[in-house]
């Protein structure tokens, strides 16, 4: 993380200095500072859009007792002040933390992953969405995700500001630049939410709950997410970041997960979890384009991870 950070800062650099001796600092000020003033009203606002969205609605302890006692005994072994618990009324099966900083946290779960979990594997969920909290993942991709929006405005303004011919031509070339540096910037920010589901499974475990569970709880989503809703699964497109598992990968995920079900239980144990840690995993070409394209790791390989944390 330390090192793409400074990857993508170094591009941000780039393209500053090829605008700043073309553009003027007073034109990069005017985008840059939209830029970042986009992104700080989006933080900003962002949980009341994503409770509005996700059909959210807070619970107390006396409303779902078993589901906050699980948030309050993870919180408490994270040293996490206790956060919101929050249940989202769509039926298709996941989980998802957000908030703009610790003390601000919300852990959410879905009405169709109440009753598709065991305990187990419900605290093991838990345990990554509360390690999302802990490690500041939302700031993070938050601060990264304003490298691509300044390379936007960047673009945009490099391609149409200018109508003077000669200096237009050069504009048009920093402008491309902005272009592909906005595509290669987005790739990088996606690549960082997947180093960061690597990272809050690893977190689980380390919260004590068993790899096998998140594993299994893995593989259960997966199923209940490509059996959900189309309607529920694109209107929870944009929010998909947040999520456990990506829903709409699911239907690919699962086909590449059901030969690990070998006793066709429905679930992953530490047997079956223990048999792809020394295989060699093979990701068909779509399924290796959709990983760079998402937010997620490709389900078979996170799950042969969890099987090394075993």
């Amino acid at each position: 993380m330390y090192l793409l950070t400074m990857i993508l800062f170094a591009l941000l650099y780039a393209i500053i200095s090829a605008a700043g001796s073309l553009l003027g600092i007073d034109s990069f000020l005017f985008y840059g500072l939209a830029a970042i003033g986009l992104i700080f009203v989006q933080y900003m606002i962002g949980p009341k859009i994503v409770e509005w969205s996700m059909k959210v609605h807070y619970v107390t302890e006396k409303d779902e007792p078993e589901l906050y006692k699980k948030v309050s005994e993870i919180a408490e072994k994270a040293n996490l002040k206790m956060p919101k618990v929050g249940i989202s009324e769509l039926q298709m099966p996941n989980a998802f933390a957000f908030g703009r900083w610790k003390g601000d946290a919300r852990v959410c779960v879905t009405r169709g992953i109440m009753n598709l979990l065991s305990d187990d594997e419900m605290k093991a969920v838990l345990g990554h969405e509360i390690t999302h909290v802990t490690n500041r993942d939302v700031t993070i991709i938050t601060m990264l995700s304003v490298i691509p929006m300044i390379c936007w405005w960047l673009a945009r303004g490099a391609l149409f500001s200018s109508s003077d011919r000669e200096k237009g031509s050069s504009m048009a070339l920093v402008g491309v630049f902005a272009f592909v540096l906005y595509f290669v910037t987005n790739l990088l920010v996606l690549y960082a939410s997947r180093i960061r589901e690597y990272s809050a499974d690893k977190g689980s475990v380390k919260l004590g709950n068993r790899p096998n569970h998140l594993a299994s709880a893995l593989y259960k989503l997966v199923y209940g997410n490509a059996k959900a809703n189309p309607s529920e699964v694109k209107q929870a497109q944009g929010y998909r970041a947040f999520f456990v598992s990506d829903p709409s990968t699911a239907s690919n995920d699962f086909s590449d997960l059901k030969s690990l079900d070998k006793d066709m239980s429905g679930t992953i144990d530490s047997n079956e979890l223990e048999s792809i840690r020394n295989k060699k995993v093979k990701v068909g070409r779509m399924a290796g384009v959709m990983e760079i394209l998402s937010t997620h790791p490709n389900m078979l390989k996170r799950i042969q991870e969890l099987s090394r944390l075993s």
